[in-house]
């Protein structure tokens, strides 16, 4: 087996696992441990480097760093990563100063955002920073998308959605609300540089059954009927109420009937329990505001009187899967079910709409209606048309959108540069000893036994009567330190010399998880399988370090290494160290100076 050449920027980037899962990169330890300093300030700009929107993102993020989280694999919960983001946006103070400006001499370029979501805001925000003269146009009265129309006041308050959209408009960037982009030609005709088009899905797939044109008046598109709340338009519910649909939306939607009058709520999903969309947590909240969850049902039709919604007829199903693991959902051959109930929200999916794109214009679709892009560059058949977000590559998240928008900020750079647009930055990465004396480190390597923190919040008496009550209250400080105490550190790497070690086997004999193994070379999984514990998880690597005085390897399964430096502080002869990993993903305005 080769030799792990550690400076290749994504070799240890992958071990620092939440960081990696993050799309667009956080760097989660580090800002755990700012936070466990209390420095939230440093801790909120560091995320505000890579996320754009902490404090949102602490709220509402669906989290994909927490299924990655190292700790996840010694214990029964990750660290709270996302409620420890909120921790550094909630107890920062005034940051203005922190924030970098907007040179007041543009580079004549001009960029048009079409949407004013998360994709497009953070494209505004890296390239202003660089020169370019940015204007975002938006239909509604305020910026953040999706994020302010479709996400309830009781998970995300205005307040913050203001706050965060306030920095980005800060940076010279013209936010024009209120417009209304009809037509992508005409757009096109004012001779902008570049367009992106950071428009969402904002279309709610709809229910073609019998029965829902003439109840029409008591079944409502979810995401509409979200965003007619989030703007005060309704302001209750019938008694009872049926969602149709497993992912968030459905759970935002069933919990905010609960609090705007329905008595007895249900969600309805044509899978299983543990297939549905909506993140766990988002199914628990759900729950345990007593909103039961009926699985494997598919609907077949509205039953109405006259023309009054009166319930809605199911067929039972069970889940089948061919030899491939592919499933398919087939009808068991039970009696139907027929749920009764005043009012539906339909959250079955959300799709994208381009009607006011021609199609004659150069911007091609697939036969999905997408758009066709370079994936990597998500620049359009139409050279100067980019795309990111939901609107991109279909509906996914809010830190996906940001992970894209930093993508396409990058190309449209390039772009309006002249260069290739495969010309893409690399991460810029460091590895600094951590060493403080013989036995002494910079960070607290002492890693906490105790269980993850739970979020206080608020009563359900109190949550159920006001739907704009934040329901989650965030970690007041001593919580939030707590919590801190059980990340691992990942991003403090274990570095072997291989000609300092005496081959003394203190290492092996000390590390707690047995990932460290002194043997022959062999090839990697005849290796893998005669480790002292065999390395069975192939999305992790194997550290491999050649050049030991014996002929020997050393060998450490970077899956289960729990970087607490035992290793390291055990060694007589300082051939593993304890060095900390930094890596800077590529941004396009990430180095403009600050005044």
């Amino acid at each position: 087996m080769k030799p792990t050449d550690i400076s290749a920027p994504d070799y240890l980037h992958k071990v620092v696992d939440c960081q990696w899962a993050c799309p667009a990169h956080t760097p989660v330890p580090e800002y755990i441990r700012q936070i466990a300093a209390g420095d939230f300030a440093a801790a909120y700009m560091l995320n505000w480097r890579s996320n754009v929107f902490p404090g949102i993102l602490g709220r509402v993020c669906d989290r994909p760093c927490e299924p990655a989280c190292r700790r996840g694999r010694v214990d029964k919960e990750p660290v709270a990563i996302c409620r420890l983001k909120r921790v550094a946006a909630d107890f920062k103070e005034d940051i203005h100063e922190l924030l970098p400006k907007a040179p007041s001499v543009k580079n004549g370029k001009r960029i048009a955002c079409v949407g004013a979501g998360p994709a497009s805001l953070t494209v505004a925000r890296d390239l202003a920073v660089l020169g370019y003269q940015v204007t975002v146009f938006d239909s509604g009265k305020s910026a953040g998308g999706m994020m302010r129309s479709q996400i309830p006041k009781f998970r995300l308050p205005d307040s913050v959605i203001d706050e965060e959209c306030g920095y980005v408009a800060g940076l010279d960037v013209e936010l024009r609300q209120g417009e209304w982009i009809g037509s992508l030609r005409d757009l096109l005709a004012d001779n902008w540089d570049a367009v992106f088009v950071g428009t969402g899905a904002p279309r709610g797939r709809d229910a073609a059954l019998p029965g829902r044109q003439e109840a029409a008046a008591n079944i409502h598109v979810g995401i509409d009927w979200l965003a007619n709340v989030a703007f005060g338009h309704v302001t209750k519910i019938a008694r009872r109420v049926i969602v149709l649909g497993g992912g968030n939306t459905a759970m935002d939607c069933c919990r905010s009937a609960r609090r705007l009058g329905g008595e007895e709520v249900h969600v309805v999903v044509r899978s299983g329990f543990d297939e549905m969309k909506a993140s766990p947590w988002e199914k628990e909240d759900a729950i345990h505001e007593g909103i039961p969850i009926h699985n494997y049902l598919v609907q077949k039709e509205f039953t109405h009187d006259n023309g009054r919604l009166t319930g809605v007829l199911f067929e039972k199903v069970q889940a089948e899967y061919d030899a491939d693991g592919r499933r398919s959902l087939v009808p068991t051959g039970e009696p139907d079910v027929h749920m009764e109930c005043d009012e539906v929200l339909l959250a079955i999916g959300q799709e994208n709409a381009f009607t006011w794109i021609e199609r004659d214009i150069g911007v091609e679709f697939d036969r999905w209606g997408m758009p066709v892009l370079d994936e990597r560059t998500l620049q359009s058949t139409l050279p100067r048309v980019f795309f990111g977000g939901d609107a991109a590559l279909g509906p996914k998240n809010i830190i996906t959108a940001v992970a894209q928008g930093h993508d396409a900020a990058i190309s449209i750079d390039l772009f309006c540069r002249n260069e290739p647009l495969t010309k893409r930055p690399g991460p810029l990465v460091n590895l600094v000893s951590q060493k403080m004396g013989i036995h002494e480190w910079s960070y607290d390597n002492h890693v906490s036994e105790e269980a993850r923190r739970k979020v206080p919040v608020k009563t359900l008496e109190e949550a159920l009567k006001d739907i704009k009550l934040e329901f989650e209250l965030g970690y007041d400080l001593k919580l939030a330190c707590g919590e801190t105490e059980r990340c691992l550190n990942c991003d403090v790497a274990t570095v072997f010399t291989p000609k300092l070690c005496i081959e003394c086997d203190a290492c092996v004999d000390i590390c707690p998880t047995e990932c460290i193994t002194f043997t022959a070379d062999g090839e990697e999984e005849e290796l893998r399988a005669r480790l002292k514990v065999p390395a069975k998880n192939l999305e992790q690597s194997l550290y491999l370090a050649e050049g030991l005085k014996t002929g020997r390897v050393m060998v450490k399964d970077e899956n289960v290494c729990l970087h607490c430096g035992m290793c390291a502080e055990r060694c007589p002869t300082g051939a593993w160290d304890m060095q900390k990993f930094t890596i800077d993903v590529a941004q396009a305005g990430a180095e403009a100076p600050r005044s």
